[in-house]
């Protein structure tokens, strides 16, 4: 299952997405030269919390209301043209026709995900309280599939390849990494939800990523010829997790 960038009505901004470019390589591109302090790549780090344990904790989950839906109150800095708004909001209205997750203009709530164009592409994971950034710069993040991407974050989803049962799936090429971006490939303490290894996850990372060299950083086991990452969206699987952790 997939999602195409969608259009919403021609406005300012809109232009056809190259299906070609990996999701994830947009979003190391966009974050390349970002003064943000990220973990493996587009991950912004509480001051109070492990965000790779996000997933343990309740209290990193939107609440759900009493119909059953997931509701998470968000804004759009109005920095972006007509069309990059349209965009975003379309792609944020992909999860309601699949999960329980609805996402709603913010009024008074406490706790709400502020999307503004800062320097690169990049979410916490999980709810943190408060105002909670997700950036998206217009340069190089306002497309379809690094919305839905940056939103799994902000759900509490981490990044594929750093499950903890990663081994079994990929290998991790540590010589054609760049040493000092080796943090980047740690495996994590994660919640699998009881789903199997998904190569073709919007969360999974492309196979030359932090390479220092242009080969391969992640190679997927025993059959090298799987194709890793997405170019267009949120796989069976994302949608299916969704539903696990929150309780769909």
């Amino acid at each position: 299952m997939s999602f195409r960038r969608s259009h919403g009505g021609g406005g300012e901004g809109q232009v056809e997405e190259d299906h070609t470019v990996d999701i994830t390589t947009r979003i190391l591109t966009a974050n390349n030269g970002s003064n943000e302090i990220l973990l493996e790549g587009d991950i912004l780090l509480p001051k109070s919390r492990n965000a790779i344990k996000c997933q343990s904790y309740q209290s990193c989950l939107w609440q759900k209301d009493n119909n059953g839906l997931v509701t998470v109150p968000f804004t759009i800095s109005s920095e972006y043209s007509s069309g990059e708004r349209q965009l975003i909001r379309n792609a944020l209205q992909s999860f309601h026709s699949q999960t329980c997750v609805r996402f709603v203009d913010r009024k008074n709530q406490n706790d709400y995900i502020s999307i503004e164009s800062q320097n690169g592409c990049f979410s916490f994971v999980g709810r943190q309280g408060g105002k909670q950034v997700l950036s998206l710069n217009r340069q190089g993040c306002v497309y379809f599939g690094v919305v839905q991407h940056e939103v799994n974050h902000a759900l509490g989803f981490q990044h594929e390849q750093t499950r903890s049962d990663r081994d079994y799936y990929v290998r991790i090429n540590w010589e054609n990494i760049d040493p000092q971006m080796a943090y980047n490939f740690d495996k994590q303490d994660t919640n699998n939800l009881n789903t199997p290894y998904d190569y073709s996850s919007i969360m999974h990372y492309e196979r030359t990523a932090f390479s220092i060299n242009g080969r391969e950083t992640i190679t997927p086991i025993p059959n090298p010829n799987v194709q890793i990452g997405q170019r267009q969206g949120m796989s069976y699987w994302d949608i299916r997790r969704i539903n696990l952790l929150y309780g769909c």
